[in-house]
């Protein structure tokens, strides 16, 4: 078996309790890091227990949960300092993020407010928090920033959920400037539409009456990601497999942003 890619690490996962955060804390544990579980809430929306309970369940790896409000920096501050207990934060993933589909003109300044506090505060200062105590140690690190296809193509009905995405994108790329020098590497992924509560519950795509139409769009064997997709992608930009990747892109959606 060959040697586990982040054995050592500790990671700092916010959103990790529930769907593409919950692969990703897990993802991570196999692959032999230590996992702090940032979230609202423990229990993910998916059932079979607590996330961090899971991971000391299946691996060798610790875990551990906080509950994090990510517009909230002090919050921010408390998962990451959670990572102390297991040797301090060297891989950071800003998973946490909502999504909404609403017509332009019927967006209010509240969910505009509200979407920009979750998806673009939270991994700007999920990103500055960790950056700090990674330059303290002077041993580098690892900043994953979770994106999206929307903040690269945009949509007429998720205006201003792409425009956040696209922040984050711009973000990723200019932390990759200014934290390179000292070792600390930042990506994104950016998924297509992947099965979670949030896509079939919450703003329904999949399995809905135009999940026919995107399914045609994807010149893939099947139309959408699954968490796991994703979490494999965050798990090579986290590893010294990407030693060398610094302000990149990673596109995971079946190769739909190559599509009209």
């Amino acid at each position: 078996m060959a040697d586990p890619l982040l054995d050592g690490r500790t990671a700092v996962v916010t959103g990790g309790a529930s769907g593409i955060g919950r692969a990703i804390s897990r993802t991570f544990a196999a692959a032999g890091a230590d996992v702090v579980v940032a979230d609202v809430q423990p229990d993910p929306r998916e059932g079979d227990g607590p996330t961090h309970e899971l991971i000391e369940r299946e691996t060798d790896a610790a875990a551990t949960y906080v509950e994090c409000d990510v517009t909230n920096r002090a919050d921010l501050v408390r998962a990451v300092d959670a990572a102390d207990a297991f040797g301090g934060v060297d891989t950071m993933v800003n998973n946490a993020g909502i999504f909404r589909s609403e017509d332009f003109l019927d967006i209010t300044e509240d969910a505009f407010d509200r979407m920009f506090a979750v998806n673009v505060k939270g991994t700007f200062f999920g990103a500055q928090v960790a950056a700090e105590r990674m330059l303290d140690a002077g041993d580098g690190g690892a900043i994953v920033n979770l994106s999206s296809v929307a903040g690269m193509r945009g949509s007429g009905g998720h205006v201003h959920y792409c425009a956040s995405k696209g922040a984050v994108r711009l973000l990723t790329y200019s932390l990759a400037d200014a934290l390179g020098p000292a070792g600390i590497r930042t990506n994104a992924v950016h998924p297509g539409v992947v099965e979670t509560k949030m896509t079939t519950e919450d703003v329904p795509i999949v399995g809905s009456d135009a999940s026919e139409e995107y399914a045609s769009l994807v010149p893939s064997t099947r139309p959408w990601g699954t968490p796991q997709d994703v979490a494999d992608a965050a798990l090579y930009l986290a590893s010294d497999m990407a030693a060398f990747v610094n302000g990149q892109s990673l596109v995971v959606d079946g190769g739909r942003i190559t599509t009209s």
